[in-house]
C-alpha cells in the first residue's frame, strides 16, 4: 500500500511537470529576454523533474517537450521545421524519422542526461548547490549540443538551402548558435535550476517523493 501511494505521488508529479512543460512551450513564458537572445525556458522543468523525479521522469517530460516542439513546428511551420517535425519533411520516411528524432529524441536525452548527471554528484557527495549549477548548465547544453549536432549531421544540405548558404559554411553556423544562444541558455538554466531546485527538493523530502523521498524508476 505504501509503494502503491508512493508510485501514484510519483506518477501525480510527473503530470504536474509535464503540464509546466506544455504551458512554457505555448506561452511566451517559455522565452526569457537576455542581453542579446531570447533564450528557452521549457527545458527547465525537465532537467527539474530529472533532479527530483529520476532520469525515467526526465525523459517522459523530455519526450513531452519533444511532442510540442513537434507539434508547433507542424501548426506553426519555420524555415527549419523540416529538422523538427517529420510532416514537414523534403526527403521522404528518412528525413521524417531524422526529424522525430530531433525534435523528440534529442528533448529525452535531456531528462535522462540530468537525472543520471544528478546521481552520480549525489554519490559523490558534491554539494548540492554547485549539483543543481551543473546539472542545469549540462542538461541545458545536451538540448543545444544534441539538436544543431543532429542538423549538422542529418540535415546540413537542408540546413545550407534554408539559410541560402554553401554547405561549407554550416558549420560555422551551428557552432555560431551553440555558442551565442547555447551557452547564455545554459547560464540561465543554471541559475533558475539552482534558484527553484533548492526550494523543490525541500519540498519534495517532506512530501516523501521521487529521489528525495522514494526509490525511483
Amino acid at each position: 500500500m505504501k509503494t502503491k501511494k508512493h508510485d501514484t505521488r510519483w506518477m501525480v508529479s510527473v503530470a504536474l511537470m509535464a503540464a509546466i512543460v506544455i504551458v512554457l512551450a505555448n506561452t511566451p513564458l517559455g522565452m526569457i529576454q537576455l542581453p542579446v537572445i531570447k533564450a528557452t525556458t521549457v527545458h527547465i522543468p525537465v532537467i527539474l523533474g530529472a533532479i527530483l523525479l529520476g532520469p525515467s521522469a526526465g525523459a517522459i517530460l523530455g519526450g513531452v517537450f519533444g511532442i510540442c516542439s513537434l507539434v508547433s513546428n507542424t501548426m506553426a511551420p519555420t524555415l527549419l521545421s523540416f529538422a523538427f517535425s517529420p510532416f514537414m519533411s523534403t526527403t521522404g520516411i528518412p528525413g521524417a524519422l531524422k526529424a522525430i528524432w530531433i525534435s523528440v529524441g534529442c528533448r529525452v536525452l535531456i531528462g535522462l542526461a540530468s537525472g543520471w548527471l544528478w546521481k552520480l554528484l549525489e554519490r559523490m557527495k558534491v554539494n548540492q548547490n554547485i549539483s543543481l549549477l551543473l546539472t542545469g548548465f549540462v542538461g541545458s547544453m545536451v538540448n543545444t549540443v544534441t539538436v544543431m549536432g543532429s542538423i549538422y549531421f542529418l540535415f546540413a544540405q537542408q540546413y545550407a538551402q534554408a539559410r541560402e548558404v554553401g554547405v561549407t559554411a554550416v558549420w560555422g553556423l551551428i557552432m555560431g548558435t551553440v555558442t551565442a544562444a547555447g551557452i547564455p541558455e545554459a547560464i540561465a538554466a543554471a541559475v533558475l535550476v539552482i534558484a527553484l531546485g533548492k526550494v523543490l527538493i525541500r519540498v519534495f523530502r517532506k512530501m516523501n517523493i521521487g529521489m528525495a523521498g522514494i526509490q525511483v524508476i
